[in-house]
């Protein structure tokens, strides 16, 4: 059973990120607040869910968190400041769309940039162990894949729709055939040789999404 809190009495916000190890499409982050005695027997870290049990979830979520919160980070932002970073300044822009500051964060892995002051904790393996983490992991890991769909309607031959940007055999195969888009990582190792795909886009999306039940 995941724990509903780090510290008693304080209002702790959990913090997840979804797509560090994908060659295109951003990385989200999420931040969660959730009532105290919030409960849902599936809850548990997204990577250990269906893609049916994340959307289910992900509407319980937003619906009865006390608030949350999802920010992203581009790909020329992350080529500019590295996939760290910009797993950080996801968290940190999710954080700061939150209505209240939180008096502690809950943050999945081992290292993190401080936020404001407010106090931190790092947690291993936390999206399977703070419901709060589990919740973020959920929220980000949703709203990257529902992106990266909306992606795949710009440029279909590389199947984000199925892959979401990850490193598949099929997804770099479209590389080698097609270069990279818009929306590859460029600093990422795509493929020993790589060339520019040039194409008009348009980001469908604002830069950061937030919400308040």
């Amino acid at each position: 059973m995941l724990l509903a809190y780090h510290t008693e009495g304080k209002v702790e916000a959990g913090c997840d990120e979804a797509g560090r190890g994908c060659l295109a499409g951003p990385v989200v982050a999420a931040a969660v607040i959730l009532p105290p005695d919030f409960y849902h027997p599936l809850l548990n870290d997204s990577k250990k869910l269906s893609e049916k049990q994340r959307n289910l979830l992900r509407t319980v979520i937003e619906k009865e968190a006390l608030h949350w919160a999802v920010g992203q980070v581009e790909a020329a932002e992350i080529d500019q400041i590295n996939i760290l970073k910009a797993s950080f300044v996801g968290m940190h822009c999710a954080l700061e769309q939150l209505p209240i500051s939180p008096e502690a964060i809950l943050v999945d892995g081992n290292r993190f940039l401080p936020y404001q002051n407010i106090p931190y904790h790092c947690v291993v393996k936390g999206d399977g162990k703070y419901a709060s983490i589990a919740a973020a992991s959920i929220l980000a890991k949703t709203w990257r894949d529902e992106r990266m769909e909306q992606l795949h309607s710009e440029f279909p031959a590389y199947n984000w729709s199925k892959n979401k940007g990850y490193p598949t055999a099929e997804h770099r195969k479209a590389i080698a055939a097609y270069g990279p888009s818009p929306w590859h990582r460029l600093s990422f190792q795509l493929l020993p040789e790589e060339r520019q795909l040039k194409l008009p886009f348009e980001d469908p999306f604002p830069l950061i999404t937030s919400g308040k039940n």
